[in-house]
């Protein structure tokens, strides 16, 4: 049984987008929603890829999000990136994050208007060309746009478990890009790295945004911002950050460049 979303997008009537959504076409390069289990498969053997993981990259969220497939039409519709998203209606629903289970999130729980939780981004390693990124964001945009989304999150990661390695990083995220006090996530994870508590150094700006992943360069670019510490996550032997974005305070300039990529 399906419905209509805000904007006109397919939906089910329990709110997620149906997969059979063209979210964007740009130039060689196209993202869409997976329609079924094998794109879901394909998603998961790319994520196992990029992430070098030792087993299969899958879980229980993937049956519960929508998936994004970047696909480069000039390879035989080769998929260069994917990611997926869990919608929910409000901050009521946020313990059901795959976030949760990593941050004690009370404080969003407050927030009212619809969120979407975006993970598992990656793109082949294979592949370097930036408007991959872009078509990717514009993707995100169009879903944002159509459905009404008032809150972008998710956790942000960097490689590797040494925390020496970006320093200047996490010392521009301490400066600069802390969540507002009503939204900031608190400690949950046994391992954690308290950067804001830590670290005294004034960041070098450039090394800082060198060593910056570029999924969290972006959402800081558009107003973004972050946990006080890293989550020291072993088994997928990456730091992450809580990462938040409230789509009413992406700055003007930014939303008219991101919709020129959507459009």
């Amino acid at each position: 049984m399906l419905g209509v979303g805000p904007l006109g997008l397919t939906c089910s009537v329990e709110g997620r987008v149906m997969p059979d959504a063209i979210l964007l076409s740009k130039g060689r390069y196209r993202a869409r929603l997976a329609r079924g289990p094998e794109d879901v498969a394909a998603a998961q053997a790319l994520r196992t890829l990029a992430f070098r993981t030792t087993t299969p990259d899958r879980d229980h969220f993937d049956a519960l999000c929508d998936h994004v497939l970047v696909e480069d039409m000039r390879q035989g519709d080769m998929l260069v990136c994917c990611f997926r998203m869990l919608t929910m209606e409000g901050g009521a629903e946020i313990g059901r994050s795959y976030s949760a289970q990593f941050y004690e999130l009370t404080g969003l729980q407050s927030f009212e208007g619809r969120m979407v939780e975006m993970g598992r981004f990656c793109i082949h390693p294979d592949h370097h060309d930036a408007d991959i990124l872009r078509v990717a964001w514009g993707a995100m945009t169009t879903f944002v746009d159509r459905t009404g989304v008032q809150m972008l999150f998710g956790c942000s990661s960097f490689a590797g478990t040494e925390t020496a390695d970006y320093l200047d990083a996490f010392a521009m995220l301490k400066h600069r890009h802390l969540a507002p006090k009503r939204w900031l996530p608190r400690v949950k994870a046994p391992d954690v790295f308290r950067f804001a508590a830590r670290l005294r150094r004034k960041p070098d700006a450039k090394k800082a945004m060198l060593r910056m992943p570029p999924l969290l360069r972006t959402y800081l670019l558009m107003g973004g911002w972050v946990s006080d510490h890293a989550v020291v996550d072993r088994q997928m032997n990456t730091l992450h950050v809580f990462t938040g974005l409230e789509i009413g305070a992406i700055p003007p300039a930014r939303k008219r460049l991101l919709r020129a990529v959507a459009g």
